[in-house]
């Protein structure tokens, strides 16, 4: 418990025992902050406090009242359905801001005008730690996303360790980055997200906070071959295979270098050949398979084939060229999908 919410407990406490009723303050949702341990309580703030969520039927008294809308206190009658002893409320505001409620149950509804300043006074100092909660919160969050972008664009020393304290992590905490990104993780920039502690992810297995540049370049790697066509049996670093081998070939080296026919195929008025190359070389000559997933019928098929190997002078199902052309025209297919 920080200083501030310690603050607000014994403000709590004060003001329950200078009453001699039960106080409970929640945020905005209904759920439970701070509490007292004095007076009697219903069913409502039982439950409240026990399960530690609100209760359907006590959370419609709020907005059948519009308590949401109100500037101070309200007395509240009983709500027999709800299981609600009469009470008074009081929204905890700073400025339009809306950060939860204090309660204070009055059964016998003895609780004078006069006793209304100590809770207003109680209720103000709850709402003003919740607004610099979430004033303080908003900032580590811009601080943790510009730590983060540091650490995604190459080695931070000074970052990670920074990034550590912050999140008062272990030192040798360990992160995978998913691509798009996932709830629950980091969110970085050009869709995707960090997220500590993970077994695996689009980049594969865990690396350490420091190495997250390393992570976040698989992670996009990972996803420039899906987006090329690559069928993986999960979208993962760790499961791309062969297209490492597409994925890390030098910028100098053209399509063409690998098979000519590749580039020639991509010449084609229309791309019908290449495709249905890149189909039938990825299914292994299957062409069952094939035809399926370009939805057409094997007649079809079967006469694409024939104009591809007349053309290339490549035996699709067998013989040498093949692999050569299968990887020259998996080449192209990444190369686009960077573009």
């Amino acid at each position: 418990m920080t200083t501030a919410s310690a603050e607000v407990q014994a403000a709590v406490d004060r003001l329950g025992a200078s009453l001699g009723r039960a106080v409970l303050v929640e945020d905005v949702h209904h759920h439970p902050l701070w509490w007292s341990a004095q007076g009697e309580v219903d069913g409502t703030r039982l439950r409240t406090i026990l399960q530690r969520e609100p209760a359907p039927a006590a959370a419609a008294v709020v907005v059948r009242l519009g308590l949401a809308r109100a500037e101070g206190p309200v007395r509240v009658p009983a709500v027999p359905e709800a299981e609600m002893l009469p009470r008074w409320c009081v929204p905890l505001r700073v400025g339009r801001d809306l950060f939860g409620y204090l309660w204070l149950l009055d059964p016998d509804e003895t609780v004078r005008e006069a006793d209304l300043p100590e809770i207003v006074a109680c209720a103000a100092l709850a709402a003003t730690t919740l607004a610099e909660e979430r004033l303080t919160g908003t900032k580590r969050e811009h601080r943790r996303a510009a730590l983060l972008a540091r650490l995604a664009v190459g080695p931070d020393p000074s970052a990670a360790r920074e990034l550590i304290r912050l999140e008062e992590l272990d030192p040798g905490v360990t992160v995978v980055v998913q691509l798009p990104e996932r709830r629950g993780g980091w969110p970085l920039s050009d869709g995707m997200s960090v997220h500590v502690g993970a077994t695996s992810g689009t980049s594969g297995r865990p690396v350490r906070l420091g190495q997250l540049h390393v992570a976040v370049h698989r992670a996009r790697v990972t996803a420039q071959v899906l987006r090329a066509g690559a069928i993986l049996d999960r979208p993962s670093w760790d499961a791309l295979g062969s297209w490492h081998l597409v994925a890390n070939a030098p910028d100098e080296l053209a399509v063409g270098d690998i098979h000519p026919a590749a580039e020639l195929l991509a010449s084609q008025v229309r791309p019908d050949l290449m495709i249905t190359a890149r189909a039938l070389l990825d299914h292994a000559g299957d062409v069952a398979q094939a035809a399926e997933e370009l939805h057409i019928h094997r007649t079809t098929l079967y006469y694409r084939i024939e104009r591809i190997e007349a053309l290339t002078g490549v035996n699709l199902k067998a013989g040498p060229g093949r692999d050569d052309l299968h990887m020259a025209l998996r080449l192209a297919a990444f190369r686009a999908a960077g573009d």
